[in-house]
């Protein structure tokens, strides 16, 4: 029980945002499950600019690392049985925007992250605006 304390400890705010999205995760819908990765993909994405920008390398890291691999569970969300040429298209699109992120992974441009960040923006609104319907 005390290692839970303590780690709970070190970062209130890593804290609250997991109690936060395991609170959102366990009522969501799949529609607002695929809405709340591209949320988090959004973060990790500035957090990785906000990394650059500072000059810290191990959040740069953390951050990239995790946006990799939000774009992984995206693209393993799809079904290309229902989502027919889209679902292949986003395919693509995720697969084109993680290789860009590992290739810009081993410099400290943040453009690359931006570019991705803002595509990827891009999605999530179309994808916020399927669910309105």
């Amino acid at each position: 029980m005390a290692h839970y304390a303590t780690t709970l400890g070190r970062n209130p705010d890593a804290t609250y945002r997991q109690i936060d999205i395991v609170g959102r995760t366990g009522e969501a819908n799949p529609h607002q499950l695929v809405a709340l990765l591209y949320e988090e993909l959004g973060r990790a994405l500035r957090g990785v600019v906000a990394a650059i920008a500072s000059g810290n390398r191990a959040v740069k890291s953390e951050k990239a690392t995790r946006a990799v691999s939000i774009l992984f569970a995206l693209e393993a969300g799809l079904d290309f049985e229902r989502g027919g040429s889209l679902s292949k298209t986003l395919a693509g699109l995720y697969r084109g925007a993680r290789a860009k992120l590992i290739d810009a992974s081993l410099g400290d441009d943040p453009a690359p992250f931006i570019e991705v960040a803002t595509s990827m923006a891009q999605i999530a609104d179309a994808w916020a605006s399927v669910g309105k319907r």
